[in-house]
């Protein structure tokens, strides 16, 4: 069975930061519900793994996926994975193209575009009902991924404002420092002229 998909999703972060995260495909996988990347083979390669459940039936898909080509100029990324069922009979592949586009200086939005093959006890449902399942996987992962950039954008403040703090720190100890030294010079100088 074959499912052609295609969507934009809004994302409420700057598309170099987006662009950053796509690039990390452990970080990617952690927003997919269900996907964990188990093994990373070299920089083009990884080992995964996905659980899934459509209606009474769960799956747990052991795979591969290759990143084919990222195009940083227009920030695009290709990768191809596949897999197959550890208990069972089915299997799938998926070619995908996704890349980001800034909206303005805080929002953009990623646009992909997806065949997906799926043999075995999944293709049964259809591709109606794969389709809508796929659609329900990239809403989740969409809200995962806006969690995860409003995170990543809190612990990035979090941490600025701590190098701040410590910086003001330093600069109080220092302004300390200089106004002994000159509390001195000045005692100095008046000792002197009495």
């Amino acid at each position: 069975m074959q499912i052609k998909l295609a969507k934009t999703v809004p994302v409420s972060a700057p598309a170099p930061l987006v662009w950053k995260l796509v690039q990390d495909i452990k970080d990617v996988a952690a927003c997919i519900p269900g996907a964990e990347i188990t093994d990373q083979v070299d920089d083009t390669h990884y080992n995964g793994r996905v659980k899934l459940k459509v209606g009474p039936v769960s799956a747990s898909f052991k795979g591969q996926l290759e990143i084919l080509s990222i195009d940083p100029e227009k920030m695009a990324i290709r990768v191809r994975s596949k897999g197959t069922e550890e208990k069972g009979t089915s299997a799938a592949s998926l070619e995908m193209i996704a890349s980001i586009r800034s909206v303005d200086s805080v929002r953009s939005e990623i646009s992909g575009s997806s065949e997906a093959t799926v043999t075995g006890k999944l293709a049964t449902f259809g591709a109606r009902v794969m389709t809508q399942v796929a659609d329900h996987l990239i809403e989740q992962f969409a809200a995962n991924l806006n969690n995860y950039m409003a995170a990543s954008a809190e612990a990035q403040r979090i941490q600025a404002s701590a190098q701040v703090r410590a910086q003001s720190r330093e600069l109080n100890v220092l302004r300390m420092l200089l106004q002994m030294l000159w509390n001195l010079i000045k005692s100095v100088l008046r000792l002197r002229s009495a």
